[in-house]
C-alpha cells in the first residue's frame, strides 16, 4: 500500500475538551505506518510527553470497504472507525476518526509543513462535518522525535 511509510501530523480538529486545553502543549507528532497482513496497518506515533519521547503502537483493521479501518480500544464502546477521506500518497492524507457520533478530522503530510492547497482541502472537510476553526488545531513543526525512549502498546 502507498499509505505506509512516515508522515507528520500537521492538523486536528476535533470538539475533544482535552484538546482545547492542552492546545497550548501540542507537541510535534511524527508516525510510522507499516503495511500487515491482509491490509492491516501497524501504526507507531512518536510524541513527546513531560520532555521524553514516547512510541505510542497501534493497529487499524481492515473493514469491509476500501479504505475504512476499524481502531479497537479497550471496554465495549471504545472502538474507532477510521476512513481514508482523501489522499495522494505522495503529499498528504486526510483521515476522519469516528467513534460514536463523535467524529475527528486529521491532517497528515509527508513533511512536517503542507502547502496552503492541502490546507484549504483539510478546512474545508472540517466544516463539512460540522467543525469550526475554533477546535482546529496545527502542530509545531519542529521538535519531532527519531526514536522513542519508552513505547506504550494500545491493543
Amino acid at each position: 500500500i502507498q499509505f505506509a511509510g512516515r508522515w507528520f501530523l500537521v492538523g486536528v480538529a476535533s470538539s475533544c475538551s482535552y484538546l482545547a486545553e492542552h492546545s497550548h502543549r501540542l507537541e510535534a507528532t511524527a508516525v510510522t505506518v507499516t503495511v500487515l497482513d491482509e491490509q492491516s496497518l501497524a501504526i507507531s506515533t512518536f510524541r513527546k510527553m513531560d520532555g521524553m519521547c514516547w512510541e505510542i503502537r497501534q493497529r487499524y483493521l481492515p473493514a469491509q470497504t476500501h479504505g475504512r479501518f476499524l481502531l479497537k480500544g479497550r471496554g465495549y464502546g471504545s472502538k474507532v472507525d477510521v476512513v481514508v477521506g482523501e489522499t495522494d500518497h505522495s503529499s498528504y492524507a486526510i483521515l476522519y476518526y469516528q467513534k460514536g457520533r463523535r467524529i475527528s478530522v486529521k491532517l497528515y503530510g509527508r513533511t512536517s509543513r503542507v502547502s496552503d492547497t492541502i490546507a484549504d482541502k483539510f478546512e474545508q472537510r472540517v466544516r463539512a462535518v460540522g467543525l469550526s476553526e475554533d477546535v482546529t488545531y496545527y502542530f509545531p513543526t519542529y521538535g519531532f522525535c527519531d526514536s522513542a525512549d519508552e513505547f506504550h502498546i494500545l491493543d
